[in-house]
């Protein structure tokens, strides 16, 4: 086969369950719907191309560079889970929501949006499955290549066209939105800690 259509189906609609491109919405508007339309939009292609990088790394050598660390992946989701709790609370508490300068649109857009939100221990440990599943078949790592892809194309417009919500909801929408985005941030940070605890109590026993 030229192509693994379904590695592709499977490997793009699990990546785009795990990465939820409208659920990302809320969050990203917390963080970046008080800036301008450029800062909007360029923050949105950032972290998409962040995330797309994160993947595509632990693609290629993920198994193995989880290795030489010592790293698994309930480390990765314990540190993931506490750093999206960190952002949680700035979000809660309104400083998430202040104006910020400059360099600060490019901090958001790696972190949280880029990685550990988009780019999560969930769908790195995704593809690391899917990349074992293609079994070195060229046909199976072109499907995998397109599905990665495939859904971050879709983050990206639907990031990109997120500001047609703030035309709806205004600022004091924005700041209720913040508050919404903390608390399902929080809820991912606590459920992330959980899923860590348990598998690196399953990987002692």
């Amino acid at each position: 086969m030229i192509f693994n259509s379904a590695l592709y189906l499977a490997s793009t609609i699990t990546l785009f369950v795990i990465m939820d491109p409208p659920g990302t919405i809320p969050v990203f508007l917390g963080l970046v719907g008080r800036r301008s339309i450029q800062a909007r939009n360029r923050a949105a292609g950032q972290c998409v191309l962040v995330s797309l990088a994160v993947i595509s790394l632990f693609a290629v050598g993920g198994e193995a560079i989880l290795s030489y660390l010592g790293i698994g992946i309930p480390a990765l989701q314990g540190a993931g889970g506490l750093l999206l709790l960190l952002i949680a609370l700035d979000l809660l508490t309104g400083r998430g929501t202040a104006e910020p300068q400059t360099v600060e649109d490019v901090n958001v857009a790696l972190v949280p949006l880029g990685t550990p939100l988009l780019a999560g221990p969930g769908a790195i440990a995704a593809t690391i499955v899917f990349v074992r599943q293609a079994n070195g078949h060229v046909s199976s790592y072109l499907a995998l290549a397109a599905a990665i892809l495939t859904v971050h194309l879709v983050l990206y417009l639907v990031l990109r066209y997120s500001g047609l919500v703030i035309r709806v909801i205004k600022d004091s929408g924005i700041v209720l939105v913040a508050k919404i985005a903390g608390l399902l941030l929080a809820a991912i940070a606590v459920q992330l800690i959980a899923d860590a605890v348990r598998g690196l109590i399953a990987g002692t026993a």
